[in-house]
């Protein structure tokens, strides 16, 4: 990819699907994001550890070992992640779910098959594209 342009923020993709995994991070690599994927939320508390700078995590709720939500509990009890800025995915989320959301300060919930061009809007209001980028 052309290197002189600044990169945008640095992302956590979370989802054991990895198809669905790697095709998000393709799409949002495109908008010039820096993508760090995880099949598991052992793996995405690693990447955590190891990138600091990562500025949002955009999470399946549903996986085989432990939650999407279990790992949003843990970045609200870990206070220098207690902010971090989460984005949920989910082929089915039920209403337990969505209250457990908002009390964990959830930014948003998309249902899967994600719909790419809300979900860009969304991470092009939080983090606005740079004019360096756009030009």
């Amino acid at each position: 990819m052309n290197s002189s342009h600044t990169p945008r923020q640095q992302l956590l993709l979370v989802d054991d699907e990895e198809d669905a995994l790697l095709e998000l991070a393709e799409l949002l690599e495109g908008e010039g994001f820096t993508c760090h994927t995880a099949t598991s939320v052992k793996l995405a508390l690693h990447h955590l550890t190891r990138h600091p700078d990562i500025a949002l995590v955009i999470t399946d709720l549903r996986m085989p070992e432990e939650s999407g939500m279990s790992l949003i509990k843990r970045l609200r009890e870990h206070t220098s992640r207690q902010h971090l800025p989460v984005i949920v995915t989910s082929g089915h989320a039920d209403m337990e779910d969505v209250s457990d959301m908002l009390r964990l300060q959830v930014l948003d919930l998309f249902r899967k098959p994600i719909y790419h061009v809300r979900l860009l809007e969304t991470l092009d209001n939080l983090f606005p594209k740079s004019k360096a980028f756009i030009g």
